[in-house]
């Protein structure tokens, strides 16, 4: 295949075109807006032309020349905005290009849509940007298709003809764009500048639900990238790929949520990232009852990110010369303590009545059956999120120290977890045993090369984020080692195993060379249901997924990591790249999480799913979540979603934060309660399904309409 390569040369392009007869283009891996491969010609700066615009017509002119036999006049327009790319190929669709895109242009007398048809959007689509000048020849006009969206463009006061749009096509004929330089664009021409409704956080709860607005903010938050199916389609592998920003404009003390999809420009998408300045144009503004407004993208959002804001019209904009004003009065240091990157992100929160439709059992979230359950979850494909919700039972709970210990990922018999991660009531245990020990040892007895002082890992108390202090290990503590060099603080550690459950009866145990005691200490961690040992015998299927993975959880950013917390927060790379580690992993305030056993109304299925509450500000989970006061019962968690009060970690401000097992010994109250479950489903590739739940309703918050 041939094509151009922007400054009219020539290239041959059989290297990057599929193998497959009748195939000349690759689909992006993930979606099928983005642009992807050689094939789609790059932006490049047009070269000076000379043009003459003697002869032609306005776009008021076009309505009453449809259906004329005679070729139409030569247009000269502004592009005042842009839409995703639109690809319409299916099985048996012989056209090489199945992509169309929607622009719309403006002259002096108004406003009309342009559509570019098949081969002509790998050559021009990343060539048109709003704000190009374009001198258009050999175009058609076709009768507007009615149910698309539309721009907003209230803004630019000018008319708009909605009933003809302008084609250009490859062929039939073969329409001829020519892009006009800025510098060669006269007054005379009276084409419009491009005009933008900037709006501030603090003007956005008066906007009307669903009105267009811009916005521009730095940013503090980017979640990991999910897809969703693309609704109304049929086809196979047809999703939108997602991310939720927060972006604050310093006019608020709440940030902008924003829900971004791909809008055709995979380089700036894939390159979100905290500290930098992040501009959306034509976001619809929605907002759901006793809930915080958020932003989505609309068909013709654009995004601009640091590093592409140069050339753009609208940095001439004072809203934005303001916010770049306002920039200056930040402290980096400041800021970077309010940012996070990745893990699982979902709003708006669940609403605080769950609502179901008597008629046909609709609702806000889409109720299951608890056999259909296993049919979802194996149904995901990658990164793929759904929300739905199950009826049923908690059965028993359990608390899970985080990070797990690596070693708890290899064995197949058990979990070995290191001192610093043990329970509090475990490490007591052991550091009675040492205290005994080393009173033992004769005071006359020097101390040998195998009994020097080491550094004990700090010790972190489930519910309560590190110190300073801890993370850098500041404090020392003698611990006596053993003539091999081996403390007697590991070997503890070594023999302190929790063993996974064998067969449907078996209890977590820790067999430790102490015995009762430390397992005692173990089940203060741990509640099951009375009749939960009877009934996992009598279910016929049991859905274990793996609890928590790196992906789940936000993490702080640093700029030394940004290129690992972007590689891990986007999708699989379409190419081979290098993974990249690092070993500075940072979760926001996440310490541990509660394994729930939720055994399905039919008692024939049961689910673990894991519960990961708010426990400070800083986790961007908590902004819009309502944080009425509660007594910290299992049960108040579960069903508000985060522990009260919550911590502020950029006043350093510590609350009193209950512990897990002072949270567990209210979990009697959930024996044999019926309860509403909204499950947050998302499958991270290779064997890894996240099953986390957003909240629990009891059934007096259950209504049907």
């Amino acid at each position: 295949m041939l094509s151009k390569d922007g400054f009219g040369n020539v290239i041959a392009l059989q290297s990057d075109t599929p193998l497959q007869v009748g195939r000349k283009h690759y689909l992006s891996l993930w979606n099928n807006e983005d642009p992807e491969g050689r094939v789609w010609v790059p932006d490049v700066p047009p070269e000076d032309v000379v043009l003459d615009v003697s002869k032609t017509t306005l776009l008021c002119d076009l309505e009453s020349s449809l259906g004329c036999m005679f070729q139409p006049l030569p247009l000269v327009v502004r592009v005042i905005h842009k839409s995703r790319l639109r690809y319409y190929g299916k099985p048996g669709l012989k056209i090489d290009y199945p992509y169309q895109a929607y622009f719309e242009v403006a002259d002096q007398s108004g406003t009309m849509s342009l559509v570019l048809w098949n081969e002509l959007c790998p050559e021009w689509y990343q060539r048109l940007n709003v704000g190009t000048v374009l001198y258009v020849q050999n175009y058609t006009l076709k009768q507007s298709y009615p149910n698309r969206s539309r721009p907003q463009i209230d803004n630019h006061r000018m008319k708009s003809f909605h009933s003809v749009e302008i084609c250009l096509n490859p062929r039939n004929p073969t329409a001829v764009l020519t892009v006009v330089p800025a510098k060669s664009v006269p007054s005379q021409w009276g084409l419009p500048e491009v005009s933008y409704q900037f709006t501030t956080r603090s003007e956005l709860e008066s906007l009307p639900n669903n009105s267009a607005c811009d916005v521009i903010g730095l940013v503090t938050f980017v979640s990991r990238v999910e897809r969703i199916k693309s609704k109304g389609s049929s086809g196979p592998e047809k999703y939108w790929t997602y991310r939720w920003v927060h972006a604050v404009d310093g006019t608020s003390n709440i940030p902008f949520i924003l829900e971004i999809f791909s809008s055709s420009q995979p380089e700036i998408f894939n390159g979100i990232y905290p500290m930098t300045y992040l501009v959306c144009t034509q976001m619809r503004k929605c907002q759901e009852q006793h809930s915080l407004p958020y932003l989505t993208s609309s068909c013709e959002t654009q995004i601009f990110t640091t590093g592409y804001h140069k050339g753009q019209p609208y940095v001439s904009d004072q809203r934005v010369k303001s916010f770049i004003q306002w920039t200056k009065t930040l402290k980096d240091n400041v800021m970077l303590k309010k940012t996070a990157v990745g893990g699982h992100y979902s709003f708006p929160h669940p609403p605080q009545i769950f609502t179901q439709s008597v008629a046909d059992g609709s609702g806000q979230i889409p109720l299951v059956a608890a056999n259909d359950l296993k049919r979802e979850m194996e149904g995901l494909h990658y990164r793929e999120h759904k929300r739905l919700a199950i009826q049923g039972q908690i059965m028993a709970v359990r608390y899970v120290i985080w990070p797990e210990s690596a070693s708890s990922d290899q064995s197949a018999g058990g979990a070995v977890l290191g001192v610093s991660g043990l329970p509090r009531v475990q490490r007591t245990v052991e550091e009675t045993e040492t205290e005994i020990n080393s009173e033992t040892t004769p005071s006359g007895v020097q101390s040998s090369p195998g009994r020097r002082k080491r550094k004990r890992p700090p010790e972190r108390v489930p519910g309560h984020s590190c110190t300073e202090e801890e993370l850098c290990g500041h404090e020392e503590q003698s611990v006596p080692e053993t003539e091999e060099g081996v403390s007697t603080q590991d070997r503890l550690t070594e023999q302190t195993i929790i063993s996974r459950p064998q067969g449907p009866s078996a209890f977590p145990q820790i067999e430790r060379a102490t015995g009762e005691r430390a397992a005692a200490d173990c089940f203060r961690f741990l509640w099951e249901s009375s009749s939960w040992q009877k009934q996992r015998t009598e279910v016929s299927e049991y859905l274990q997924p793996g609890g928590v993975y790196q992906e789940s959880l936000s993490q702080g950013f640093k700029f030394d990591d940004k290129s690992v917390l972007l590689q891990q927060s986007n999708l699989h790379p379409a190419r081979w790249t290098p993974e990249l580690t690092t070993n500075t992993r940072s979760p926001v305030t996440c310490n541990g999480y509660y394994k729930i056993t939720i055994l399905g109304i039919n008692q024939q299925i049961a689910i673990d799913a894991a519960f990961v509450p708010v426990m400070s500000t800083g986790d961007p989970r908590s902004l819009g979540l309502p944080q009425n006061p509660h007594e910290n019962s299992l049960l108040s968690c579960l069903s508000s979603g985060f522990i009260c009060p919550l911590a502020d970690p950029v006043s350093q401000s510590e609350a009193a934060l209950p512990e897990p097992e002072d949270i567990l010994t209210t979990a009697e109250e959930l024996t044999d309660t019926h309860i509403v479950c909204i499950l947050d489903l998302c499958h991270l590739g290779g064997e890894k399904v996240e099953v986390l739940i957003s909240k629990i309703y009891g059934m007096t918050d259950v209504a049907l309409v």
